[in-house]
C-alpha cells in the first residue's frame, strides 16, 4: 500500500513537472526548432520555388571564397582566444582567491568590463587605436608614423585583446566557485608534507576543476560567437579581411538575400557546433568513467 502511494505520488510529481515545462517547450518548438527545420528543407531547394537541388547549396557555400575566409577567421579567432581567456581567467582567479584585503574591490573592477556598453567599448578602441588615434600620437613622439591599426593585420589581436578583456572578469568568476568548492584541508595536509604553491596546484587544484573547465570552456565558446557585435561596430560589413567573421558573412548573405546559402551554411555551422560540444561533452564522461575505474 505504501509503495503504491509513492509511486501514485511519484507519477504526480512527473506529470506537474511536464506542465511546468510545457509552455518553455512550446516556445522552444514554435519559435526554434519547426523554424530550423524550415530552413534544413530550404538547404535543399531553390531560392526561389520549391525546386529540388540537392547538394547544391552547400556546394556554393564550401566553394565560396568569403565562407572560407571568413569560416578561417572564426576557426582562428577561436584557436587563438579560448586557450588564451582561460589561462588568463585562471591565473586570475587564483591571484584574486589569495588576497586577502581589497579582494572585494578586485572582483569589481574585472567584472566592471562586463556593464560597459559594446557601443562605449568600442568608441574606447577607435580612439585609441585610429589613424589619429591615442596609440598614433604616442608613436608620434619616437618619429614613427602612425596608421589605422584597425585596417591592417593588427585587427585581429584587437578584437582580440576586446573580447578577452570584455569576458576575463566573468571567466574569473566561474573559476572562483570551483576553487571554492575545494576543501581547504588538502592543501593544509599537502603543506605538512612539503609541498610548495606549485605543487599543490598541479595536484589538487587543477584535477579538481576539471567540471569547471567544462563548463567555463563551454560559456567561453558561445560567448565568442557574441564578438560579432564588437567587429561589426568597429569596422562595419566589410572590416579587414584579418576580422571578416562567419557573423559578418551570414549578415551580408541576409541583406542580400542569398537565401540558398545562408540556410546552408547555417545548417553546417549547428552540425558543426553540435559536432564541438559533442566531443566535449563525450571528452568529460570519457575521463571521469577513467577516474572511477581508477578508484
Amino acid at each position: 500500500m505504501r509503495n503504491k502511494k509513492r509511486s501514485e505520488r511519484q507519477g504526480r510529481d512527473v506529470r506537474n513537472g511536464y506542465l511546468f515545462l510545457l509552455p518553455s517547450l512550446l516556445g522552444t518548438g514554435g519559435f526554434v526548432l519547426i523554424p530550423f527545420m524550415d530552413v534544413v528543407k530550404r538547404s535543399f531547394q531553390q531560392a526561389v520555388g520549391s525546386g529540388f537541388v540537392g547538394m547544391e547549396n552547400y556546394r556554393m557555400v564550401v566553394e565560396n571564397e568569403a565562407f572560407r575566409l571568413a569560416s578561417g577567421n572564426t576557426a582562428r579567432f577561436m584557436a587563438v582566444c579560448l586557450p588564451l581567456l582561460l589561462v588568463l581567467s585562471l591565473g586570475t582567479a587564483v591571484l584574486v582567491g589569495h588576497v586577502t584585503k581589497f579582494q572585494r574591490w578586485m572582483k569589481t573592477g574585472f567584472l566592471l568590463p562586463m556593464a560597459i556598453p559594446a557601443a562605449s567599448v568600442v568608441v574606447f578602441f577607435q580612439m585609441v587605436f585610429d589613424e589619429k588615434g591615442w596609440l598614433g600620437q604616442l608613436v608620434g613622439i619616437f618619429g614613427i608614423t602612425g596608421r589605422d591599426w584597425l585596417a591592417s593585420d593588427s585587427a585581429f589581436w584587437i578584437l582580440v585583446a576586446c573580447y578577452i578583456w570584455k569576458n576575463l572578469g566573468y571567466d574569473m568568476i566561474l573559476w572562483l566557485a570551483g576553487l571554492g568548492a575545494i576543501p581547504e584541508e588538502q592543501y593544509e595536509a599537502a603543506r605538512v608534507q612539503g609541498a610548495g604553491e606549485w605543487a599543490c596546484f598541479w595536484y589538487i587544484t587543477l584535477p579538481q576543476l576539471k567540471e569547471t573547465t567544462f563548463v567555463t570552456g563551454l560559456l567561453s565558446f558561445v560567448n565568442a560567437f557574441r564578438v560579432f557585435r564588437e567587429a561589426y561596430l568597429l569596422a562595419g560589413d566589410y572590416p579587414h579581411e584579418s576580422i571578416y567573421m562567419l557573423q559578418h558573412l551570414f549578415n551580408n548573405w541576409f541583406v542580400n538575400l542569398d537565401i540558398q546559402k545562408m540556410t546552408a551554411a547555417a545548417v553546417m555551422l549547428v552540425i558543426l557546433t553540435g559536432g564541438i560540444l559533442g566531443a566535449e561533452e563525450w571528452w568529460k564522461n570519457h575521463t571521469k568513467k577513467i577516474e572511477e575505474r581508477r578508484i
